[in-house]
């Protein structure tokens, strides 16, 4: 016997990428909830960006938040034993990742070993936020309202892997994407979160029972989370599937999100 688990990034993945809907993944969502099958948010998302986002689908599920910098467990329906943590209104939290303000001031100093100006979301205005991201105003309000870790924009002019090793030898990780990056303490990773979630959720399954797990991605700052899955789902684009993701073996969605998600799942559904 095998439990699935679903591993799901948001934006361009659950979410389609250029207006944020998720209609078709709704009758998807309903038959995994109806059959017990976790699907949980693993996402680059503030915690307050996350919960507006589930209440409107309805998911009841642990999330993960700042690119695996915390997970939220809903202490209501938490389905194993609460782990140690911190309480912080309906959940508990176990906290992977640093302060916001240790991230802020990791941010600085690595602009200053580097040489070149990083601009944070926390040197940026809302109204910019909304430009940069095309968010609606209440959304990028809620994109700077960060507890464990700053996304700023990718620096044009330094090698990712210059980047990399400053960043890393100060104690921090960092996530490069093509417009924005995102720091992070350094033990903390969507894997990460995956592997202790996935760990939790394994001591409530009898020991005839094994764990299945499943992640759906769409860009590079997925690539933690699908690589500590045992089915990755890669959704591309409207051009077809992000170049870092498109050659590593892992299926392709036949189409963008919301409708490739639907798809997928589904079809994974019907082969278990």
């Amino acid at each position: 016997m095998t439990a699935l688990i679903f591993f799901s990034d948001l934006d361009g993945t659950l979410l389609n990428a250029e207006d944020y809907n998720y209609a078709a993944a709704l009758p998807v969502i309903e038959q995994l909830k109806a059959r017990g099958i976790p699907v949980i948010p693993v996402t680059s998302k503030t915690r307050a960006e996350v919960e507006t986002l589930i209440q409107q689908i309805g998911l009841t599920d642990p999330f993960v938040v700042e690119n695996g910098s915390a997970i939220y467990i809903p202490r209501e329906t938490c389905p194993f034993e609460l782990p140690e943590g911190e309480d912080d209104g309906p959940y508990r939290v176990l906290g992977l990742g640093v302060a916001y303000v240790m991230a802020r001031a990791g941010l600085k100093a690595i602009a200053q070993e580097i040489g070149r100006p990083l601009k944070g979301f926390g040197d940026l205005s809302v109204d910019q936020v909304q430009q940069l991201t095309g968010l609606t105003q209440e959304d990028a309000k809620q994109a700077k309202m960060r507890d464990f870790s700053e996304p700023f924009l990718t620096p044009k002019n330094t090698e990712p892997a210059k980047l990399t090793a400053v960043v890393e030898e100060m104690g921090f990780r960092v996530v490069v994407g093509d417009r924005f990056s995102h720091l992070i303490g350094g033990e903390a990773g969507k894997g990460v979160a995956v592997h202790r979630l996935v760990s939790l959720y394994a001591t409530t399954l009898p020991k005839a029972e094994t764990i299945v797990t499943v992640g759906l991605g769409n860009s590079p700052n997925d690539l933690a989370m699908l690589e500590n899955v045992d089915q990755a789902i890669v959704l591309p684009g409207a051009s077809g599937p992000h170049p870092k993701l498109a050659n590593r073996g892992w299926k392709i969605a036949p189409e963008p999100a919301p409708e490739g998600w639907a798809i997928s799942v589904t079809q994974l559904l019907e082969s278990s």
